[in-house]
Order: C-alpha cells, then sequence, then structure tokens
C-alpha cells in the first residue's frame, strides 16, 4: 500500500516536471517569434531605406551605359565625317590619276549619304546629306568626261588592210581591192563571187576573226566607269556618249573600206560593168561588215555593258543603225532598179550573201531593240528573191521575142545561142539557191521545176533561132545555120549539169534534129549539081558525028551526046566553083561536126562524078581541049571540099 502511494507521487513529480518544461518552450517559442518578428520589421524598413540607393545606383549604371553608346555612335559619325572629307578629297582630284581610288570614294560617298539617312536624329544629317549628293552628282559627272574621254581616245576607224588580215586566206585580196572588176563583156556575170560563197559555205575551212575594236585592257575600266553611271541613273546619258562616239566611228570604218551610199536614180545612171563591180564589192562589204565589224562591236558592247542585256542591246542597236542602214540602201536600189537579164545573176548573188549571213544578224541584232534592223534585213532578202524570180521570167520571155538583127551572114552559132547557153550554165551553178527560190514562190520539188524552166528557155531560143534563119535567101544555108546552132546546144547540154537534168531523151532528140538539117542542107545544097551528074538526058535518038557512037565508043558512053557530055562538064564547073566560092565563105565551127559535113558531101559527090568521068569522060578528052571541060580530078573536089566551111572571106576563097 505504501509502494502504491509512492509511484503515484513520483508520476506526479514527473508529470509536474514535464509541464514545466513545456510551459518553458512555449515561452521561449514565444520569445523566438517575437524575435523574428522585430526581424522582419526591421529587414522592411532596411529595404525602404535602401531603395533610393538601389535607384540612383541603377541611374547610374544607365548613365554609364548610354555614354558608351553616345560615345561609339560619336565614334561612327566622325570615322564617317572622316570618310567624307577623303572621299571628297579623291573626289575633287578627278578619276583621271586614278581612277580605281577614285570609284572606291564614290562608294564611300554613297555609304556615307546612306549612313546619314538613317541617323533621323542628327540635326546636321540633312545638311551633311545635301553636300554628299552634289560632291555624288560631280563625282557622276567627271565619270561621264572620263568615260567620254577614254571611249573617245580609243574609238578610232578600222583600216581596211586590217579587216582583210581577219578574213580567212582565201578571202583576202592580193592588189588591196575586196574584189574583182566586173566582166568587160557583161556575159559572164559574178562567177566568181558566187564560186567564193560556196567556198565560204564550209565552215570547216573558213574562219574569221572580228578585231579587237578597243583595247581589252580598257574594256573592264569602261565597264566599271558604266556601271557607276548606270546605278547613278544616268543611262540614257551613257546611251548617247556611247552612241555618238562609237556610230561614226563604224561609218568611217565602212567608208574608208569603200562603202558608198547609193540611191535608186544613182544605180540606175551607172554603166553595167561598173555598176557589176560595185555589187561585187557590196557582197564583201556584207560579209565583213556583219562578220568583222558589227561582230567587233557586240563584243565591246556587251563588255562594257555586263549585267546591262538590255542596255547593251539598245546602245548596238543605235550604234550600228547608219552603218547598216547604208550597206541595205543599196541592195535595196538594185532590187528596185529597173530589171535586165544580165542583173539575174548578181541578184542571186546578193541574195546568197543575205542567206549566208541571216543567222549571224539574227544572233547579233537580237532582242527587241534591233527589231527594225533584223526586219529591215530580212525585207531586203526577200525583195532580192522576188526581183530574181520576175528576172527569171523576164529573161525567158526575151529570148523568145529577141529581134536582134545582128547579121551571121555565115551560118556559125548566132551570139544569142552562145549567150542563152551560157546563161543556162551559170543557173545550175545556183542551182541550190535556186531551191530556196522556187520553194519560197512555188513550192514544189526544185529539181523538176529547174528542168522546165530550163526547157522552157532552150524552147524559147530554138523558137527564136527558127525565125532567124528565115533572113537567110539560101535554104541550104538556113539549114546550116539550124545546124550549126542546135549543134552547139546539145554539145553544151552534154558538157555540163543540164544533161542529167534534161535526160537522154532530150539530148537523142535534138541530136537527130541536128543530123536532119545537115540532111537538109546536103538535099538544098548539092542536089542540082548531083543531077549535072546522072545519066538521064544524055542519050539521043539520032546519030552523026556529034554522037559518042559516031566517034566509035558507043559502048562506053551508050549513045551519049557529045554535046549534052560537055555541056553538063562545063555546068558541073560552074556550079561546084561557085558553091567552093560560097560554102567556104561558111562556118561549121565544130571540127568535128565540119569534118563530119564534108565526108559526107564527098561520099555523095565523089563515086558520082568518078563515075560520071569514067563513062563520059573519053567522050570529051578524044576531042579537042578536053581540059577545058574536065577541069578537075575527084582527088581535086576532095581537095577543094577541104575548104569549106571555114569562114573565109571573099579576098581568099579568090586565091
Amino acid at each position: 500500500m505504501g509502494i502504491a502511494v509512492g509511484g503515484a507521487d513520483l508520476l506526479s513529480e514527473k508529470a509536474s516536471m514535464m509541464r514545466e518544461s513545456l510551459q518553458k518552450s512555449q515561452t521561449i517559442t514565444d520569445n523566438v517569434v517575437t524575435i523574428l518578428g522585430s526581424f522582419d520589421h526591421r529587414l522592411s524598413a532596411l529595404e525602404t531605406a535602401m531603395r533610393p540607393t538601389q535607384i540612383r545606383t541603377h541611374s547610374i549604371r544607365k548613365a554609364h551605359e548610354n555614354i558608351d553608346k553616345t560615345l561609339k555612335a560619336a565614334e561612327g559619325i566622325l570615322a564617317h565625317f572622316d570618310q567624307y572629307r577623303q572621299a571628297e578629297a579623291k573626289i575633287l582630284k578627278g578619276p583621271h590619276e586614278d581612277l580605281e581610288n577614285y570609284l572606291d570614294a564614290i562608294e564611300k560617298l554613297r555609304s556615307n549619304i546612306q549612313f546619314f539617312g538613317s541617323k533621323k536624329g542628327f540635326k546636321s544629317s540633312d545638311g551633311i546629306i545635301f553636300h554628299a549628293s552634289n560632291l555624288l552628282a560631280k563625282a557622276i559627272s567627271k565619270l561621264e568626261d572620263e568615260f567620254k574621254q577614254l571611249l573617245s581616245s580609243y574609238s578610232k576607224p578600222v583600216e581596211p588592210e586590217r579587216l582583210f588580215d581577219c578574213l580567212p586566206n582565201s578571202m583576202r585580196p592580193s592588189s588591196g581591192s575586196p574584189s574583182q572588176e566586173g566582166d568587160p563583156t557583161g556575159k559572164n556575170p559574178s562567177s566568181n563571187h558566187h564560186s567564193e560563197s560556196h567556198n565560204n559555205n564550209n565552215a570547216d575551212a573558213v574562219v574569221y576573226t572580228p578585231p579587237a575594236l578597243i583595247p581589252p585592257r580598257i574594256l573592264p575600266l569602261l565597264h566599271e566607269l558604266a556601271q557607276q553611271m548606270i546605278e547613278a541613273g544616268h543611262r540614257q546619258q551613257l546611251l548617247k556618249i556611247y552612241r555618238d562616239s562609237r556610230s561614226n566611228v563604224l561609218e568611217e570604218s565602212l567608208q574608208k573600206l569603200g562603202v558608198e551610199k547609193l540611191n535608186k536614180d544613182d544605180v540606175q545612171k551607172l554603166q553595167w560593168e561598173i555598176l557589176e563591180a560595185k555589187i561585187g564589192n557590196w557582197i564583201h562589204f556584207m560579209r565583213i561588215a556583219v562578220k568583222l565589224l558589227f561582230a567587233g562591236e557586240r563584243k565591246v558592247c556587251d563588255q562594257i555593258f555586263e549585267g546591262f542585256d538590255s542596255l547593251s542591246e539598245q546602245c548596238f542597236a543605235e550604234v550600228t543603225t547608219n552603218s547598216v542602214t547604208m550597206l541595205l540602201s543599196f541592195g535595196e536600189a538594185i532590187a528596185k532598179s529597173k530589171r535586165s537579164p544580165e542583173k539575174l545573176f548578181v541578184l542571186l548573188d546578193m541574195y546568197e550573201i543575205m542567206q549566208e549571213l541571216h543567222s549571224e544578224i539574227e544572233t547579233l541584232f537580237k532582242g527587241k531593240a534591233c527589231t527594225e534592223i533584223r526586219e529591215a534585213a530580212m525585207s531586203l532578202t526577200k525583195r532580192l528573191a522576188q526581183t530574181a524570180q520576175e528576172t527569171f521570167g523576164d529573161f525567158e520571155e526575151a529570148v523568145e521575142k529577141d529581134a536582134t538583127k545582128t547579121a551571121v551572114t555565115d551560118g556559125t552559132v548566132h551570139p544569142l545561142t552562145s549567150y542563152v547557153i551560157n546563161y543556162v550554165k551559170f543557173l545550175f551553178d545556183y542551182r541550190s539557191t535556186l531551191k530556196q527560190l522556187f520553194q519560197e514562190f512555188e513550192g514544189g520539188d526544185d529539181s523538176s521545176q529547174l528542168a522546165s524552166v530550163t526547157m522552157r528557155i532552150m524552147q524559147a531560143l530554138q523558137t527564136n533561132l527558127d525565125g532567124k534563119s528565115k533572113q537567110y535567101r539560101d535554104p541550104a544555108l538556113t539549114h546550116l545555120f539550124l545546124m550549126n546552132n542546135i549543134h552547139y546546144i546539145v554539145r553544151s547540154v552534154r558538157r555540163s549539169e543540164a544533161k542529167d537534168l534534161l535526160g537522154d531523151d532530150w539530148v537523142q532528140r535534138h541530136r537527130r534534129i541536128v543530123q536532119q538539117h545537115a540532111n537538109q542542107y546536103k538535099r538544098n545544097a548539092w542536089a542540082k549539081i548531083l543531077q549535072c551528074l546522072s545519066i538521064q538526058g544524055l542519050t539521043s535518038s539520032g546519030g552523026g558525028s556529034g554522037t559518042a557512037g559516031g566517034d566509035g565508043a558507043a559502048g562506053s558512053s551508050s549513045g551519049a551526046s557529045r554535046a549534052l557530055v560537055k555541056d553538063r562538064f562545063k555546068t558541073f564547073n560552074v556550079m561546084f566553083e561557085e558553091l567552093h566560092q560560097k560554102q567556104s565563105q561558111w562556118t561549121v565551127p565544130d571540127t568535128e561536126l565540119r569534118e563530119s559535113l564534108r565526108l559526107a558531101v564527098a561520099e555523095v559527090l565523089l563515086p558520082a562524078y568518078r563515075s560520071f568521068v569514067k563513062r563520059f569522060g573519053p567522050l570529051v578528052e578524044s576531042g579537042k581541049t578536053p581540059q577545058k571541060y574536065i577541069k578537075y580530078t575527084a582527088e581535086d573536089l576532095d581537095r577543094m571540099l577541104g575548104e569549106f566551111f571555114e569562114g573565109k572571106n571573099m579576098n581568099e576563097t579568090k586565091r
């Protein structure tokens, strides 16, 4: 019992101690909270007290930053001021001595204008921009002067010899003239120019080297100057300077070469030989102008205005317009002048050169600015083609209606025949050109059209020759004339490309016509004299001393009358001598045909004469002066036949 009470007291004591401990902890906690609360109040008071100091410190820091920025901006402005002064000094000095630094100064000046243009808050910006812009305008003006001076000093007319050196070797003139004189006869038109044109179509063998119209080292400088002027908005001034400097130079180069300004009236006044030579020269001038001069000018334009294609094309168009017009106007004058047969070939030559240069003209004169030049060249090409085609038609009509009274007294080949045949031969030299003409105006197969045209010309010639043959009073000479001319035609066709086109049938048919006229000649020239050598009419029904039978020679003479036989011999001699005298003056120009005709006559005449002399000669030889009647042996006649058709004059036949 006592132990139990003691234990309760102990627990009570511990509980009391714990209560006291808890009360102390609470008191301490309350004290700490009070202290912490006091700290919070103090800290708030401290923060409130320090806020003005913080604000001042932030303001000071910002002020330092602003000062740094201002100092840097000032340094930039001062640097640009310094740049401006340096650029001004270089610009005032001018570009002539040091173009590279001058262009650099312009770039710096532009940079300054851009810089101060962005500084709207800077009070002096407007003034600086105004002065810099004025200085830039002066700088560009000096650049214009420099561009003009530099371009002008290196723009000189090109001497003809320098251009000739740029031509292929086969085309370089040997005597300082780009072409040969025209053929004085007018019958051999422009064959040299045509053959040259065909040779020039071999691109592998022909190399044209355009001359450097401006030294290559100068072109980059001109390009830089042009670029600065374009950036400054001075395109029109640049165009004018380039045109004024280069246009006259090109024209003078052509004039030195020999190009003339001729219109239709000027052309009409020129003699054909002179005009033909000028046309030949013009063909060379066109080739030189396009392949050398204009090609060289195109290179200059492209390099100076690199990166500005439209301006390059416009400059090229304006620089070359006058020169192109000067060249094309001559072609137009020829195409519009009065048509004549001899002009056909030069028209074809001119058409050929325009066709040859077509692709190069299209390439060089590209772009909208050059449209009129391209159209002018194409217009000339078409006009030349049309005039050539019309002249072709005129020629066919002229051949048929040719009314020249040229006397061909010896029956030889008429000048018209040789002219027409030469004309046709030349036509075949232009087969490819004529093909283009036929396709352009008529369409269809060019070979058949050329064959058809050639046949019509041949037929027109034969029709005309038939009319001319009627001028002869002697039918034998009529047929000799036709034989000579048609034989000349056939022989010429057989030796030319016309044979392939006209065909063997045409050749054989006309050879038969030649033979027919040869036969008609023999019939008309020799029929009467051969009748003298016939026995018809020599026999007599009566006898007497006047008959061959009375002389005891009836076996050989078959009762022929001596008087009639003598008369026959006498008549034969007179007729043969007349034929010899007359036909020795006639001409068969072809050796083979001449010998063939003599042989044909001899084959008929000599056997008949030998037979007649053998049969009736004894009647005459038994009488007085037989040599008076039998004047010639068969060998004499054969020798005299060898003198026929030699075209001897009257005096020669009397010797």
